[in-house]
């Protein structure tokens, strides 16, 4: 074999995503007596069996987790060099489509999962300094930040691809000078950031010099396969930004709801606290839901108005969501 021939392998990565109690939940399979870490449901194209990309992505995580998706939308192609790296990246390189997609939990879907060896697992347990709805996430200021301002204050080594932007300003940028200026929708940033400076598992084991140079590792999260991580945070950008100009927030919700559960989730995604009375005024402006004249009494308190969304409003307005904000 000429091993200067390069081997192409398409493969498949879904990030099925469902809020359920005030979680925002992904599917990761993979057997937890092999200590292997977790993976997004992922499998090769094959072209002799499968007539699109789409295709072959719902026949894999059928077949993985029993799981048939609704929607779903591509999210990007991730291609680097190393992604899946193997005897010194000598096997077929592997480009991988990856995809979101949305769903609903089912009461029985964790017991369907758990018999294809698959889970349900909060998405902040691999991100914990997305999470924002309680205040800022201690992670923050008693580890992440001290080491990437330490790996910042560096000079960076002199075979370092140059940048528009300083570290410092790459810094500032993705985490926020203060509270006032995190953004929710740079989660991508944050995790790319986080591997270049090699605090990342998923970097040590990548065989990244600033990794390497590291005598230990800050806890930061689970690791996942190969890059699942970077495209599971791929995802969490893409929906947090989507659901300001699509409502894309009621694929994930019940057919009908209350206002109080339409919060939490719109919170669950976006990893903020919203006042309540602003969030309200801002679905009622939206005119995205219609009251069913009934009521639920889930709660145990007084009884609480059920609303639906109005499927309708998507023939006439292209751009319908919920332009929320941090308080």
């Amino acid at each position: 074999m000429n091993k200067s021939a390069t081997t192409l392998e398409i493969g498949l990565n879904a990030v099925i995503v469902a809020v359920a109690d005030k979680v925002p939940a992904i599917v990761q399979v993979g057997d937890p007596s092999s200590r292997q870490p977790d993976s997004l449901p992922f499998g090769p194209f094959d072209p002799l069996h499968h007539r699109t990309f789409e295709i072959g992505l719902r026949a894999w995580v059928e077949n993985q987790t029993a799981l048939r998706l609704g929607y779903v939308e591509q999210l990007y192609t991730f291609g680097d060099r190393g992604r899946h790296r193997q005897r010194e990246d000598e096997d077929p390189h592997v480009v991988s489509v990856g995809y979101l997609a949305l769903t609903r939990q089912s009461d029985d879907s964790q017991n369907v999962l758990s018999r294809h060896h698959s889970s349900w697992r909060s998405w902040y347990e691999y991100f914990p300094w997305e999470d924002w709805r309680k205040g800022r996430p201690e992670i923050l200021d008693q580890t992440l930040l001290p080491a990437l301002q330490a790996w910042a204050d560096e000079e960076p080594a002199e075979d370092t691809p140059p940048r528009a932007l300083t570290r410092e300003e790459r810094l500032k940028l993705a985490f926020g000078a203060d509270e006032t200026r995190w953004d929710e929708e740079r989660a991508l940033e944050r995790y790319e950031l986080l591997y270049e400076a090699g605090l990342m598992e998923e970097a040590l084991r990548d065989g990244r010099p600033a990794a390497l140079a590291r005598q230990s590792l800050p806890r930061l999260g689970r690791a996942m396969r190969h890059d699942h991580r970077r495209i599971l945070a791929t995802a969490i950008s893409r929906l947090r930004a989507k659901l300001k100009y699509r409502p894309v927030i009621f694929e994930l919700m019940p057919w009908t709801f209350t206002l109080t559960d339409l919060q939490a989730s719109v919170e669950a995604i976006s990893g903020r606290h919203l006042h309540k009375q602003n969030f309200r005024r801002l679905v009622e402006t939206a005119n995205l839901v219609e009251p069913t004249g009934a009521t639920s009494t889930a709660t145990g308190g007084r009884p609480a108005a059920l609303f639906r969304f109005r499927r309708e409003l998507l023939k006439e307005r292209p751009g319908l969501g919920l332009r929320v904000g941090g308080r």
